[in-house]
């Protein structure tokens, strides 16, 4: 469903959170085998195993975007592991499950929340949290 095609419904996601990693590589191949984020673009740095930007995609819409710590010469610099962010999945068991088989650190195991959503938080390898469920937002008034 599009966002503009019923006033009810939350907007297709359009803010993509930008990560840094130490090893970006490494955190590429995790995030594709723990979460089932795609890898869309991946724009080589200068130096070997240093990434100036890629694009992972999320199944449910959006995605992320991340580079090498090294690499932020466009970007203020920033700490490892200083993220959090919330993904929607139609699956959070499934998801859960997968995440927990490929290493995934659990920081609140799975559970339902009082205000309908049932959700999970993880940290990824470099400690960014991610938080996954089946909550998309408040439906948006008619403008």
């Amino acid at each position: 469903m599009s966002s503009t095609s019923s006033s009810n419904t939350a907007p297709a996601p359009t803010v993509w959170p930008v990560l840094g990693y130490a090893d970006a590589p490494a955190l590429i191949e995790f995030l594709a085998k723990a979460f089932g984020l795609e890898e869309v673009l991946t724009v080589p740095g200068e130096t070997e195993g240093e990434i100036m930007h890629a694009e992972l995609a999320w199944p449910c819409g959006g995605g992320v975007m991340l580079s090498s710590l090294s690499a932020g010469k466009d970007h203020p610099e920033r700490p490892a592991g200083a993220s959090s962010l919330y993904a929607v999945t139609d699956d959070p068991d499934g998801l859960f499950a997968r995440a927990t088989a490929a290493g995934a650190e659990v920081v609140r195991p799975i559970r339902d929340e009082d205000y309908g959503n049932r959700s999970f938080i993880v940290r990824d390898p470099e400690g960014n949290l991610w938080s996954f469920g089946y909550y998309r937002g408040q439906p948006r008034p008619a403008s």
